[in-house]
Protein backbone atom coordinates (compact mmCIF):
# COMPACT_ATOMS: atom_id res chain seq x y z
CA UNK A 1 0.00 0.00 0.00
CA UNK A 2 1.14 3.86 -0.59
CA UNK A 3 1.45 5.91 2.36
CA UNK A 4 0.41 9.26 1.76
CA UNK A 5 1.11 12.10 4.38
CA UNK A 6 -0.07 15.70 4.28
CA UNK A 7 1.67 17.83 7.14
CA UNK A 8 -0.40 20.95 7.51
CA UNK A 9 -0.27 23.54 9.96
CA UNK A 10 -2.90 22.61 12.11
CA UNK A 11 -2.93 19.16 11.82
CA UNK A 12 -1.52 16.24 9.72
CA UNK A 13 -3.36 13.96 7.69
CA UNK A 14 -2.49 9.94 6.82
CA UNK A 15 -4.05 7.80 4.12
CA UNK A 16 -3.17 4.48 2.67
CA UNK A 17 -4.49 3.56 -0.59
CA UNK A 18 -4.49 -0.19 -2.65
CA UNK A 19 -5.21 0.73 -6.34
CA UNK A 20 -5.75 4.25 -6.13
CA UNK A 21 -8.57 3.71 -3.52
CA UNK A 22 -8.33 4.74 0.45
CA UNK A 23 -8.08 1.97 2.81
CA UNK A 24 -7.01 3.74 5.71
CA UNK A 25 -7.23 7.47 6.70
CA UNK A 26 -5.68 9.29 10.02
CA UNK A 27 -6.12 12.87 11.11
CA UNK A 28 -3.40 14.11 14.07
CA UNK A 29 -2.02 17.14 15.52
CA UNK A 30 0.35 18.74 13.79
CA UNK A 31 3.08 19.45 16.23
CA UNK A 32 6.09 21.02 14.76
CA UNK A 33 8.47 20.05 17.58
CA UNK A 34 8.07 16.30 16.84
CA UNK A 35 11.46 14.23 16.50
CA UNK A 36 12.24 11.84 13.97
CA UNK A 37 11.62 9.10 16.35
CA UNK A 38 8.08 10.75 17.84
CA UNK A 39 7.29 10.43 14.16
CA UNK A 40 8.12 7.30 13.83
CA UNK A 41 6.75 5.80 16.78
CA UNK A 42 3.65 7.48 15.95
CA UNK A 43 3.05 6.70 12.20
CA UNK A 44 4.36 2.84 13.59
CA UNK A 45 1.72 2.52 15.85
CA UNK A 46 -1.19 3.81 13.65
CA UNK A 47 -0.10 1.37 10.47
CA UNK A 48 0.14 -1.41 13.37
CA UNK A 49 -3.19 -0.68 14.88
CA UNK A 50 -4.71 -1.52 11.67
CA UNK A 51 -2.52 -4.24 10.68
CA UNK A 52 -1.13 -2.16 7.36
CA UNK A 53 2.29 -2.94 5.30
CA UNK A 54 3.30 -0.41 2.97
CA UNK A 55 5.20 -0.52 0.28
CA UNK A 56 5.78 3.23 -1.07
CA UNK A 57 5.65 7.23 0.83
CA UNK A 58 4.55 9.91 -0.90
CA UNK A 59 4.59 13.00 1.77
CA UNK A 60 4.21 16.99 1.56
CA UNK A 61 4.54 19.26 4.93
CA UNK A 62 3.86 23.28 5.21
CA UNK A 63 5.87 23.25 8.36
CA UNK A 64 9.68 23.47 7.77
CA UNK A 65 10.99 22.44 10.82
CA UNK A 66 9.15 19.34 10.51
CA UNK A 67 10.70 18.71 7.03
CA UNK A 68 14.47 17.02 8.59
CA UNK A 69 12.44 15.06 11.00
CA UNK A 70 10.31 13.76 8.45
CA UNK A 71 12.93 12.86 6.23
CA UNK A 72 15.32 11.33 9.25
CA UNK A 73 11.96 9.36 10.40
CA UNK A 74 11.81 7.84 6.61
CA UNK A 75 15.30 6.79 6.26
CA UNK A 76 15.50 5.77 9.85
CA UNK A 77 12.21 3.68 10.26
CA UNK A 78 11.13 2.74 6.21
CA UNK A 79 14.57 1.88 5.27
CA UNK A 80 14.21 0.52 1.82
CA UNK A 81 10.80 1.81 1.11
CA UNK A 82 10.30 4.16 -1.77
CA UNK A 83 9.82 7.46 -0.71
CA UNK A 84 9.00 10.86 -2.41
CA UNK A 85 8.94 14.26 -0.11
CA UNK A 86 7.81 16.84 -2.19
CA UNK A 87 10.32 20.03 -2.17
CA UNK A 88 11.99 22.19 -4.79
CA UNK A 89 13.62 19.81 -7.15
CA UNK A 90 10.79 17.27 -7.10
CA UNK A 91 9.35 16.35 -10.33
CA UNK A 92 5.55 17.53 -10.09
CA UNK A 93 4.95 18.35 -13.54
CA UNK A 94 3.88 21.44 -12.47
CA UNK A 95 5.06 24.87 -13.91
CA UNK A 96 5.55 27.52 -11.53
CA UNK A 97 4.27 30.93 -13.27
CA UNK A 98 4.86 32.66 -10.30
CA UNK A 99 7.88 35.72 -9.29
CA UNK A 100 9.36 33.17 -6.70
CA UNK A 101 8.69 29.25 -7.10
CA UNK A 102 10.83 29.00 -4.20
CA UNK A 103 8.33 30.47 -2.01
CA UNK A 104 5.20 28.24 -2.65
CA UNK A 105 4.08 26.00 -0.21
CA UNK A 106 4.18 21.92 -1.78
CA UNK A 107 0.89 21.54 -0.78
CA UNK A 108 -0.34 24.25 -3.63
CA UNK A 109 1.68 22.14 -5.60
CA UNK A 110 0.43 18.76 -5.07
CA UNK A 111 -3.57 20.57 -4.88
CA UNK A 112 -2.48 22.15 -8.29
CA UNK A 113 -1.81 18.78 -9.77
CA UNK A 114 -4.56 17.19 -8.34
CA UNK A 115 -7.08 19.49 -9.45
CA UNK A 116 -5.86 19.85 -13.00
CA UNK A 117 -5.53 16.16 -13.67
CA UNK A 118 -8.78 15.67 -12.42
CA UNK A 119 -11.11 18.72 -13.85
CA UNK A 120 -8.52 20.14 -16.37
CA UNK A 121 -8.23 24.15 -16.54
CA UNK A 122 -8.26 26.89 -15.85
CA UNK A 123 -9.50 26.14 -12.53
CA UNK A 124 -9.10 27.50 -8.82
CA UNK A 125 -8.76 25.09 -5.63
CA UNK A 126 -9.96 26.45 -2.28
CA UNK A 127 -8.18 24.82 0.75
CA UNK A 128 -10.03 25.47 4.48
CA UNK A 129 -6.68 24.95 6.48
CA UNK A 130 -5.02 27.00 8.68
CA UNK A 131 -5.44 29.73 6.56
CA UNK A 132 -7.53 29.75 3.47
CA UNK A 133 -5.75 29.74 0.38
CA UNK A 134 -7.04 29.99 -3.08
CA UNK A 135 -4.38 28.48 -5.79
CA UNK A 136 -5.27 29.49 -9.75
CA UNK A 137 -4.50 26.60 -12.40
CA UNK A 138 -3.75 27.74 -15.62
CA UNK A 139 -5.42 26.13 -18.78
CA UNK A 140 -2.24 24.46 -19.05
CA UNK A 141 -1.68 22.95 -15.76
CA UNK A 142 0.35 25.89 -14.40
CA UNK A 143 0.30 27.18 -11.24
CA UNK A 144 -0.61 31.01 -11.56
CA UNK A 145 -0.86 31.76 -7.46
CA UNK A 146 -3.50 33.02 -6.00
CA UNK A 147 -4.80 34.48 -2.74
CA UNK A 148 -4.41 33.76 0.92
CA UNK A 149 -6.86 34.49 3.62
CA UNK A 150 -6.99 33.76 7.14
CA UNK A 151 -8.54 30.78 7.94
CA UNK A 152 -12.03 29.90 9.48
CA UNK A 153 -10.55 28.82 12.85
CA UNK A 154 -8.06 30.78 13.56
CA UNK A 155 -10.36 33.89 12.79
CA UNK A 156 -12.73 32.89 15.36
CA UNK A 157 -10.12 32.24 17.85
CA UNK A 158 -9.08 35.93 17.50
CA UNK A 159 -12.63 37.11 17.75
CA UNK A 160 -13.26 35.71 20.84
CA UNK A 161 -9.74 36.25 22.35
CA UNK A 162 -10.47 39.98 21.46
CA UNK A 163 -13.44 40.76 22.82
CA UNK A 164 -14.49 40.02 26.20
CA UNK A 165 -17.81 39.24 25.55
CA UNK A 166 -17.48 36.84 23.20
CA UNK A 167 -16.30 33.01 22.80
CA UNK A 168 -15.67 30.11 20.90
CA UNK A 169 -18.66 28.58 18.89
CA UNK A 170 -19.41 25.29 17.41
CA UNK A 171 -18.67 25.71 13.66
CA UNK A 172 -22.17 24.64 12.07
CA UNK A 173 -24.63 26.35 9.90
CA UNK A 174 -27.13 28.23 12.30
CA UNK A 175 -30.75 27.54 12.16
CA UNK A 176 -31.14 31.40 10.52
CA UNK A 177 -29.15 34.19 9.40
CA UNK A 178 -30.43 36.92 11.42
CA UNK A 179 -29.02 35.26 14.71
CA UNK A 180 -31.21 35.31 17.81
CA UNK A 181 -28.43 34.86 20.49
CA UNK A 182 -24.55 35.16 20.67
CA UNK A 183 -23.87 32.18 19.57
CA UNK A 184 -26.62 31.88 16.67
CA UNK A 185 -24.91 35.38 15.65
CA UNK A 186 -21.12 34.05 15.64
CA UNK A 187 -22.05 31.30 13.98
CA UNK A 188 -23.74 33.18 11.46
CA UNK A 189 -21.02 35.60 10.70
CA UNK A 190 -18.85 32.66 9.95
CA UNK A 191 -20.74 30.78 7.83
CA UNK A 192 -22.38 33.14 5.74
CA UNK A 193 -18.97 35.63 6.56
CA UNK A 194 -16.70 32.67 4.60
CA UNK A 195 -18.84 32.04 2.18
CA UNK A 196 -19.61 35.02 0.67
CA UNK A 197 -15.31 35.32 1.18
CA UNK A 198 -15.15 32.50 -1.12
CA UNK A 199 -17.60 33.89 -3.69
CA UNK A 200 -16.21 36.98 -4.52
CA UNK A 201 -12.34 35.92 -4.65
CA UNK A 202 -13.61 33.55 -6.98
CA UNK A 203 -15.48 35.57 -9.15
CA UNK A 204 -12.92 37.88 -9.19
CA UNK A 205 -10.54 35.24 -10.02
CA UNK A 206 -12.72 33.98 -13.37
CA UNK A 207 -13.49 37.35 -14.62
CA UNK A 208 -9.51 38.08 -14.46
CA UNK A 209 -8.97 34.51 -16.11
CA UNK A 210 -12.10 34.74 -18.65
CA UNK A 211 -13.48 31.95 -16.96
CA UNK A 212 -12.89 28.52 -14.58
CA UNK A 213 -13.76 25.02 -15.80
CA UNK A 214 -13.72 24.11 -12.04
CA UNK A 215 -13.85 25.45 -8.56
CA UNK A 216 -12.51 22.89 -5.98
CA UNK A 217 -13.01 23.01 -2.26
CA UNK A 218 -10.99 21.13 0.18
CA UNK A 219 -9.70 20.71 3.76
CA UNK A 220 -10.98 20.08 7.06
CA UNK A 221 -13.25 23.34 7.33
CA UNK A 222 -14.74 22.77 4.36
CA UNK A 223 -17.83 21.71 4.98
CA UNK A 224 -18.32 24.42 7.12
CA UNK A 225 -19.16 26.89 4.57
CA UNK A 226 -19.76 24.79 1.43
CA UNK A 227 -23.62 24.95 1.59
CA UNK A 228 -23.59 28.44 1.20
CA UNK A 229 -20.62 28.94 -1.60
CA UNK A 230 -22.38 29.23 -4.87
CA UNK A 231 -18.88 29.22 -6.95
CA UNK A 232 -17.65 25.77 -5.75
CA UNK A 233 -18.23 23.19 -8.37
CA UNK A 234 -16.73 20.00 -6.81
CA UNK A 235 -15.97 18.84 -2.98
CA UNK A 236 -13.01 16.73 -2.70
CA UNK A 237 -11.65 16.05 0.30
CA UNK A 238 -8.83 14.10 -0.30
CA UNK A 239 -7.21 16.11 -3.33
CA UNK A 240 -3.93 16.60 -1.59
CA UNK A 241 -3.61 13.22 -0.94
CA UNK A 242 -4.53 11.99 -4.72
CA UNK A 243 -1.95 14.65 -5.83
CA UNK A 244 0.78 12.78 -3.65
CA UNK A 245 -0.01 9.69 -5.48
CA UNK A 246 0.42 11.51 -8.82
CA UNK A 247 3.95 13.38 -8.20
CA UNK A 248 4.56 9.61 -6.58
CA UNK A 249 4.16 7.59 -9.39
CA UNK A 250 6.35 10.30 -11.73
CA UNK A 251 9.11 9.69 -9.36
CA UNK A 252 9.05 6.25 -8.19
CA UNK A 253 8.90 3.76 -11.18
CA UNK A 254 7.50 0.14 -9.47
CA UNK A 255 4.69 -2.13 -9.86
CA UNK A 256 2.32 -3.04 -9.24
CA UNK A 257 1.20 0.79 -8.28
CA UNK A 258 -2.09 1.91 -10.40
CA UNK A 259 -2.64 5.24 -8.69
CA UNK A 260 -2.02 7.30 -11.53
CA UNK A 261 -4.63 5.60 -13.42
CA UNK A 262 -6.93 5.49 -10.86
CA UNK A 263 -7.14 8.85 -10.20
CA UNK A 264 -7.44 9.66 -13.64
CA UNK A 265 -10.44 7.06 -13.84
CA UNK A 266 -12.38 9.07 -11.04
CA UNK A 267 -13.31 11.87 -14.24
CA UNK A 268 -16.13 9.44 -14.87
CA UNK A 269 -16.05 10.67 -18.39
CA UNK A 270 -15.76 14.45 -17.78
CA UNK A 271 -13.22 16.38 -20.30
CA UNK A 272 -9.58 15.81 -19.41
CA UNK A 273 -7.20 17.90 -20.19
CA UNK A 274 -5.63 17.83 -23.60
Amino acid sequence: MLLCIDVGNTNMVLATFDEGKVVHSWRVKTDAHATADELGLMFRGLLASDGVEITGVAACSTVPALLRSLRSMLGRYYRGIPAVVVEPGTRTGVPLAIDNPKEVGADRVVNTLAAYTLYGGPAVVVDFGTSTNFDVVSARGEFLGGVIAPGIEISVEALASRAAQLRKVELVKPPRVVGKNTVECLQAGVVYGFAGQVDAIVQAIATELGGLTAVVATGGLAPVVLSECTTVTHHEPTLTLLGLQLIYARNVREEPHRESSDVADRLDGADRPG
